[in-house]
């Protein structure tokens, strides 16, 4: 079902990605998928977030005891699944969904990024960093707000420069 949801949207489209092209392309009815999903972009969210699971079916972030590097890695990752071509008017898709359906805003929040968010909280927490949670979404929102807005490039001094701002705000 997900590499039919993928090659369809990458091959056509994203505004004609529906359901019924779903169902042609997998194979399957449209009763099979609203079992399922409530709408397109709930199973192109679930396409894109299997690509981001490991072996166990869980969202796993590094953590090396370097909370620096694990950073850098945790950055360079989003960024890297961002600029790829093939993934970016996915994403961009499944994000413009996101402002307009709260169910899956919900899902998205609950099943990636809150995850995400808390992983990287918990890293700093057992640094002893006070305001964890904010300091996490310090470390998220210039990423996403770069990709989102287009306003600059990323690349690997930039990453390693925020990074940098990022553990000098945690900093006691």
């Amino acid at each position: 079902m997900y590499d039919a949801v993928l090659v369809l949207a990458q091959t056509g489209s994203i505004r004609a990605l529906t359901m019924e092209g779903i169902a042609a392309r997998a194979g399957v009815s449209k009763q099979t998928l609203y079992s399922s999903w409530p709408s397109s972009g709930a199973v192109l969210f679930d396409a894109l977030l299997a690509q981001s699971l490991d072996d166990d079916g869980v969202v796993a972030l590094p953590d090396t005891g370097d909370l620096a590097a694990d950073l850098f890695t945790i950055a360079s990752a989003m960024i890297a699944e961002m600029s790829d071509p093939t993934q970016d008017t996915l994403l961009r898709a499944v994000t413009a969904q996101l402002q307009v359906d709260d169910a899956l805003a919900a899902e998205y929040r609950e099943r990636l990024f809150d995850i995400q968010q808390d992983a990287v909280a918990a890293r700093l927490t057992t640094a002893g960093v006070d305001g964890a949670d904010e300091i996490a979404e310090l470390f998220f929102g210039p990423i996403l707000h770069r990709w989102l807005l287009r306003t600059r490039p990323f690349d690997d001094a930039w990453v390693r420069r925020h990074v940098e701002r990022v553990v000098r705000a945690a900093a006691p």
